[in-house]
């Protein structure tokens, strides 16, 4: 972020204090990547909103006490991974592999041999197909970096790893996404690639 944008010590002590255009900065910054974030990880819509609204009803609370370290955006989305987790086990309920166009968009359009333009709906399904035959911790790795936006670095720090450790766990997510596209069986329904 630049130095006046909206984690930057500044912007989040005028937040702190209940500065309005602060609050707005942060909000305008933030919600839809947490949205996008929990939407990913299997919360639906209604509940994506709630957990959503509820992040930013406890950053309210706890951001006077926050002290700027570089980390607000791994602060933020483990603030919102832990209340998903919460309702999740308050609820009982299972989550549901990433399935949003957009975020499925967003990786189709990110592989090399891609040409410019907008996914088929072919190829969307295809690729939410693929995700959802990661593991849950290559889909994390996925979802951190193309839904929450994360940086590696944020990426490292929010889960206690190296930032090497990242990068290649992303190279090899990316790999085994790609090898089950490519693979002779994705195209077989209820097959399984080998990646």
């Amino acid at each position: 972020m630049q130095a006046d944008g909206p984690s930057s010590p500044e912007v989040l002590s005028r937040a702190a204090r209940g500065d309005e255009a602060a609050w707005r900065a942060i909000v305008g910054e933030y919600s839809g990547r947490v949205y996008g974030l929990l939407r990913s990880q299997g919360a639906d819509p209604e509940l994506a909103e709630e957990v959503t609204q509820s992040v930013f009803c406890t950053l309210a609370a706890k951001l006077p006490e926050y002290v700027e370290g570089g980390r607000f955006e791994s602060w933020l989305f483990r603030i919102a991974m832990n209340r998903l987790r919460d309702d999740a086990r308050r609820k009982r309920r299972q989550a549901k592999p990433a399935g949003e166009n957009e975020v499925l968009e967003g990786l189709a359009g990110a592989a090399p041999d891609r040409s410019a333009g907008r996914a088929s709906a072919e190829e969307l399904s295809a690729l939410q197909l693929a995700v959802a035959r990661l593991s849950p911790s290559d889909r994390e790795i996925i979802d951190l970096r193309h839904v929450g936006g994360m940086s590696f670095k944020q990426m490292a720090e929010h889960l206690g790893e190296p930032l090497g450790t990242l990068l290649a766990r992303h190279h090899r997510a990316l790999a085994k996404l790609r090898a089950i596209l490519e693979g002779p069986a994705a195209d077989a329904p209820g097959g399984e690639g080998r990646p």
